[in-house]
């Protein structure tokens, strides 16, 4: 009966004998869906003499940490060809080495899979949403196979990849590892809207508890979205098979993610259409600008993608940070958000994060970006100091690119988006085998830097004090010609500096660090100390505190008793003005708004789609 069954195994897998290397077979299925199992078997073919190394992924395409997905991997078992047990043993947490097949091997195992994001794979009765490197197991020296894949799907399901059917559609391939790992997978009863854009088709496969209606607008929305993209860079990429696929799970189970692949985009939000469609598009905005920007325009210490270690990159602050900033610039160019909206949102988030940062001192946008490996999804149970050494590689990134942006539209008579097409007909449209031919070094974005705004002794001067180095734009100014004002959100108030703050028994207690420079830091209070009373006061709530610091003004000294770690203290704080920051129209701020930065507002944020 073994032998039967392998037999009948093999007839369902081996539809792509043609092919010169003989395909990585796997098939899936879903008995246990309601106890987020898969059983997952893949063939190796025609393999040489000597033990097989069968592998998990460690870190996966566009995440930076290492995720350890062998720990909910078990019940493994290999076979030959004939059924025959193979001896497994591991050589280490990752992996497991298969020995005395017969050039075959039949590698089976149960995976375990519950959370729905762009990093792991989540099963439930209702769906399987699965990150390939999270999912399927893989062969080294196999790297350069093609792999085919099979689902055993349950009544109702049906599939959306990027991966290519077969004509009968139950055959799903992959040129390669690579290709395969970049592939993510949902299974379910999805919704589909398709529409067609410079001769390619764009699909957006929606599982979501809301109406068909709901889905119509958004789809409506995402369209003068991936409008607005092309239009940054004159044109879509070549998909590899002619379509786009938006992998969208909008469920109450999801946790809120985005995660950009080469002709996909996993998209997982707790937020249905009917109150979070404008947050869930600006995910969508974000990662479409990726098929372009890291997917395409690949920084050369990313290429190929190594699934046995954390990747580190210099350029994030570029493949992140900037499309963080044409996230937003592209939901305004399409509509999405008024001139207002887009300031008080997007563009005040920049400057706030940048210019209230305190670890924007301590590292550069490409130091940030080789931080990735300890924060992108990493996990740890030490405390760190995060809140004082680290600024997100999209907010440096993203500010930076606002700040380039502006300077290039005043000074050199030119634009990011050229800046980005230049990238783009240089570092992302020759390709290779489903691969960057020419990925980029940070000398090669210098010089196209330089080429674009007709000064390499700019382009130094800018790589060498914002991005090498640590000076910080000057968005009072660059902002002005648009008619829009950086200014104090909450000016004359008093404050304590922003803090995480739990109020219980008339007790304050500090749940973060206090950032250098802010009246609690300065007066010696730090993560964990609890606040007797301030001023002689003892609070019980926010509002309290709040009106407390009413009361005063800025450079006001109050006295405060706490406890450090047990310790009783008193310290004197003197009180500051609220740093915090947004950008408003001249409009909102009651100032005059010329003809020209009415025409420089337009030329910046105004649709370039209607304009091809």
């Amino acid at each position: 009966m073994r032998n039967s069954a392998f037999a009948f195994l093999l007839s369902l897998l081996l539809p792509l004998v043609t092919l010169a290397q003989a395909p990585v077979q796997y098939l899936l299925r879903f008995p246990n869906a309601l106890h987020h199992e898969a059983q997952i078997t893949v063939v190796f073919p025609e393999l040489p003499a000597g033990a097989l190394s069968v592998r998990m992924a460690r870190s996966s395409p566009g995440r930076y940490a290492l995720h350890e997905f062998a720990k909910n991997v078990y019940a493994v078992q290999a076979t030959d060809s004939k059924g025959k047990t193979l001896s497994i043993s591991r050589p280490d947490p990752y992996g497991w080495d298969v020995a005395g097949h017969d050039g075959t091997v039949r590698f089976s195992y149960t995976l375990y899979a519950d959370r729905i994001d762009g990093t792991y794979a989540g099963i439930d009765a209702q769906h399987a949403h699965l990150n390939i490197p999270a999912t399927l197991a893989y062969a080294r020296g196999l790297e350069q196979r093609p792999a085919a894949v099979r689902f055993e799907l349950p009544t109702g399901w049906k599939v959306s990849t990027q991966l290519q059917p077969d004509v009968a559609g139950i055959t799903w391939t992959a040129p390669h590892l690579q290709y395969l790992m970049d592939s993510p997978v949902s299974l379910g009863n999805h919704a589909r809207r398709t529409w067609q854009q410079e001769g390619r088709t764009i699909e957006f496969d929606l599982l979501h508890d809301g109406t068909e209606a709901e889905f119509d607008q958004f789809a409506k929305q995402a369209q003068a979205v991936t409008r607005e993209a092309s239009a940054v860079f004159g044109e879509l990429p070549a998909f590899d098979f002619g379509r786009y696929t938006f992998i969208a799970n909008y469920l109450p189970q999801a946790s809120s993610d985005g995660m950009e692949h080469r002709n996909s985009t996993s998209l997982t939000s707790s937020q249905p259409l009917r109150t979070g469609a404008m947050r869930n598009m600006g995910t969508v905005s974000h990662e479409f600008f990726h098929a372009w920007n890291v997917e395409r325009i690949r920084p050369r210490d990313l290429e190929p993608f190594d699934f046995e270690r954390a990747n580190m990159s210099n350029s994030l602050w570029l493949a992140e940070g900037f499309t963080q900033y044409y996230g937003g610039l592209i939901m305004r160019r399409a509509g999405l958000l008024t001139d207002e909206q887009y300031s008080q949102s997007a563009l005040s988030g920049l400057v706030n994060a940048l210019l209230n940062s305190p670890g924007a001192k301590q590292y550069s946008p490409v130091e940030m970006s080789q931080q990735a490996p300890f924060v992108d999804a990493a996990a740890s149970i030490d405390p760190g100091n995060r809140a004082n050494t680290y600024l997100s590689y999209y907010e440096i990134g993203g500010a930076n690119a606002l700040a380039l942006d502006l300077e290039l539209r005043q000074n050199h008579k030119t634009t990011l988006d050229v800046f980005m097409q230049a990238m783009w007909l240089q570092h992302g449209k020759p390709q290779a085998n489903f691969a960057p031919a020419a990925p980029y070094t940070l000398a090669d974005v210098q010089r196209v830097l330089g080429q674009v705004a007709k000064d390499t002794a700019f382009a130094g001067t800018f790589f060498r004090r914002h991005l090498l180095g640590h000076q910080l734009p000057d968005f009072e100014k660059l902002l002005a010609p648009a008619g829009l004002l950086v200014r104090r959100t909450n000016a004359g108030k008093a404050s304590l500096g922003p803090v995480q703050l739990t109020f219980a028994d008339s007790t304050i207690t500090l749940g973060s660090n206090t950032l250098v420079g802010t009246p609690l830091y300065v007066a010696g209070l730090d993560r964990e100390d609890k606040i007797l009373s301030l001023d002689g006061q003892k609070l019980r709530s926010r509002a309290e505190l709040a009106e407390l610091l009413g009361r005063h003004k800025p450079g006001d000294v109050i006295r405060v008793e706490y406890h450090s770690r047990t310790l009783p203290r008193t310290a004197q704080v003197t009180l500051y003005e609220d740093p915090s920051l947004e950008v408003v129209s001249y409009e909102k701020a009651g100032r005059p708004v010329t003809k020209k930065m009415q025409q420089f507002r337009t030329a910046w944020l105004g649709s370039k789609w209607k304009s091809k």
